[in-house]
């Protein structure tokens, strides 16, 4: 009895140091300057995705499990509006308060792609470039973009509204208690921009044809991703 006792302790220690799991191991992913960067915490390049801004002390958690890095181009001098997507580029997670705060939005609803789906298929996925808080996600045969960086007066509380017409004539207002997406929260292609009430909204006129070009940047073009870290 005396040996089994022993033989029992010595396995209850071997399983308390032994076979204990160790932490995730931690590593960054991206890096968009010299102050701000994106975390991946879990095994496999898959976990929680954090992003810290060392400047403004800001320490949030954009994903809380499953973040899979973006593989394409990503370029992202933008410090206001930060937006990020994910392996399978379905959608995105945007802050508009310098990474305070984080919500999910989609692409344009409605079929919009050549084969009928309203995202981009991931092998179509060219880069996804953030500038002047603004986003842009480039297909091979689509640009997805997010609106201007602010809201049209007309349609905020209090404002007249916004009057336009139907091909028939008949007159419609978009009125501020229904003025439709809110800045940045959905990405839009100008083929379905044509037909939504929101190419009526100053934000979402003069849009670019193509992602504008972004000079000096130092941060990192791709994200960077150590299958083995931890191991």
């Amino acid at each position: 009895m005396k040996g089994l006792c022993t033989g029992l302790a010595a396995a209850a220690v071997f399983m308390a140091t032994g076979c204990q799991a160790s932490e995730p191991p931690t590593q960054v992913v991206y890096r968009f300057d010299d102050h701000r960067y994106l975390e991946l915490k879990g095994w496999d390049c898959e976990g929680e995705l954090w992003y810290t801004d060392t400047k403004l002390g800001i320490h949030t958690e954009p994903v809380s499990q499953f973040y899979r890095i973006f593989t394409r181009q990503f370029i992202h001098p933008s410090e206001r509006y930060i937006a990020i997507t994910g392996w399978g580029a379905g959608g995105f997670i945007v802050s508009k308060d310098y990474g305070q705060t984080w919500n999910s939005v989609r692409f344009a609803p409605g079929p919009n792609e050549p084969n009928g789906d309203d995202y981009a298929p991931y092998d179509d996925v060219l880069s996804f470039t953030v500038v002047n808080d603004q986003g842009f996600f480039q297909t091979k045969h689509r640009l997805y973009m997010s609106s201007k960086p602010f809201e049209d007066p007309r349609v905020l509380a209090g404002g007249p509204g916004i009057s336009y017409k139907l091909d028939d004539g008949t007159e419609q207002v978009l009125e501020a208690r229904s003025p439709g997406w809110a800045w940045g929260m959905v990405y839009m292609t100008k083929q379905l921009l044509e037909h939504s009430t929101q190419q009526y909204k100053t934000n979402w006129q003069g849009l670019p044809d193509k992602v504008p070009e972004v000079k000096g940047y130092t941060g990192w073009d791709h994200m960077r991703c150590d299958m083995d870290a931890g191991r």
